[in-house]
């Protein structure tokens, strides 16, 4: 590790100032493990209007006016210190005009292309220079594009490495900013045409190093099945390309000091953690039975496979089980988790909504966390629910493959794993899952194995050490 080392970690969202998705996690947990190895870090996202700016001592860093087609737009930075991290929140017009940290996409070009490049000058403006540029998503790409041709043209930036994370390949951002912000076109040849103006494929053309949030994932999007039209490109980046498993903070996730339970456990007392599983049932009037509580906590949308689970239960409906879904977002899967409630309503109960609070509790009652996700770059459910004591029933897929290993293929498995997306492999896995569950003593070995592996962020932050010292070595 290089002591020191400068990095501009450029993010969309980050806890605890605002979050969407699991973006937000890494951004907020990530710089400051790296900040405790000795890098010297500055986080810069958008000042969102959803920011509470009374609740932080945000500090005016400086103001400097950004070019936009033949006029200027001021930034201003707002400087804030949280854990040791200095973060660089982004202020300007195409910030304020976005209510939410997401609005539409022409909205949203508009203010990500702004934000990346306004990063960039803050630096040059405070006289504090990155060896590093870490940009994740396709929020963040453009900056990688800037960079690229400013090393051309000036000295001050001729030393600075590139870094893009992919968090999910799906989004590739809007191109409608692009052009008014001029910003530099990538002339990989790989690149295909229609990715030419989108920030996430022309940032993975040009970036030094790409990394995505999971090993299998970084292979499985050099295939046409999860490539979305780039595995091509990400096939000719091959040798620059790395996949490193995302984390969790294990101090936030902790069973042992968690305040939202009825009763707190570790892998010690692994037994009265139980106790959370009676409270939950209580509330939410299902029967204390000694049937497998199956727990679901994630976005209602295609991809985490909503469908699939619900068809699978209704399929396997003669075997005892109970079932919670924690979530929101897609309404015709709203509208399917309501039917199925309706003909499992004594065994059944879904709740349509975030609540942070019956997460913490379903992963600490549940005796399965179902994950059939279609495609999963990393996934955090997974990690949280084996901290918990929660058994894993995942597709094998992206970082819920890398992260699960199947209790039948490995003897210090963790949960079950299933191959195709579809009902039948699903189906399949939940019965094997619900024979183990009748051996108690082979069940808690599983879950004490899963509470006993590390996915704290101390090992992602060693990964993307060495991945930063590669690319202060010169390796482009």
């Amino acid at each position: 590790m290089v002591p020191g080392l400068k990095i501009l970690f450029l993010a969309a969202e980050a806890t605890p100032l605002a979050k969407v998705g699991g973006l937000a996690d890494v951004a907020g947990e990530l710089p400051r493990e790296l900040v405790r190895r000795g890098f010297d870090v500055r986080l810069a996202m958008p000042m969102h209007a959803t920011i509470d700016r009374s609740a932080y001592p945000f500090l005016e860093l400086c103001r400097f006016p950004v070019g936009r087609s033949g006029f200027e737009i001021e930034a201003v930075i707002y400087k804030l210190e949280l854990e040791g991290v200095q973060l660089w929140l982004i202020d300007g017009e195409p910030v304020r005009v976005v209510p939410a940290v997401y609005g539409q996409p022409a909205q949203d070009g508009e203010k990500y292309v702004f934000c990346a490049k306004a990063a960039l000058l803050a630096c040059e403006v405070c006289s504090w220079q990155p060896e590093i540029l870490h940009a994740n998503d396709w929020h963040a790409a453009a900056a990688i594009n800037f960079l690229d041709r400013w090393r051309e043209e000036s000295s001050t930036w001729s030393g600075v490495r590139s870094l893009l994370t992919i968090h999910n390949l799906a989004y590739m951002g809007s191109e409608n900013a692009r052009a008014a912000y001029q910003v530099p076109q990538s002339h990989n040849p790989a690149l295909p045409d229609w990715g030419t103006n989108l920030p996430l494929p022309s940032g993975i053309a040009t970036a030094d190093w790409v990394s995505t949030v999971s090993p299998s994932y970084a292979q499985e999007i050099q295939t046409a099945e999860y490539g979305c039209g780039l595995e091509q490109l990400l096939a000719a980046r091959a040798d620059r390309l790395l996949g490193i498993l995302n984390g969790i903070d294990t101090e936030v996730w902790n069973p042992t000091t968690d305040g939202t339970l009825d009763q707190s456990f570790s892998m010690e007392t692994i037994e009265i953690r139980q106790e959370n599983t009676f409270g939950l049932q209580r509330e939410l009037g299902l029967p204390l039975d000694g049937s497998p509580l199956i727990g679901m906590i994630t976005r209602l949308d295609h991809q985490k496979g909503v469908d699939l689970a619900l068809q699978a239960l209704d399929q396997i409906a003669g075997e005892a089980w109970q079932f919670v879904l924690l979530g929101t977002g897609d309404q015709a899967l709203e509208v399917l988790a309501n039917e199925f409630v309706e003909r499992y309503h004594l065994r059944a109960r879904v709740l349509l909504r975030f609540d942070a609070s019956i997460a913490r509790r379903l992963y600490a009652s549940c005796d399965m966390l179902l994950i059939p996700s279609r495609y999963e770059p990393c996934g955090l459910a997974q990690l949280i629910g084996m901290r918990y004591g929660a058994v894993p029933v995942v597709r094998g897929t992206g970082g819920l493959k890398d992260s699960v290993p199947d209790v039948d293929q490995e003897s210090n498995g963790t949960g079950f794993v299933f191959d195709a997306a579809d009902v039948h492999d699903l189906v399949a896995c939940l019965l094997r899952a619900l024979r183990v569950f009748q051996d108690k003593n082979r069940w808690r070995k599983i879950q004490v194995e899963g509470m006993s592996r590390d996915h704290s962020w101390k090992r992602t932050a060693d990964d993307y050490s060495g991945l930063y010292q590669k690319l202060r070595d010169g390796e482009r």
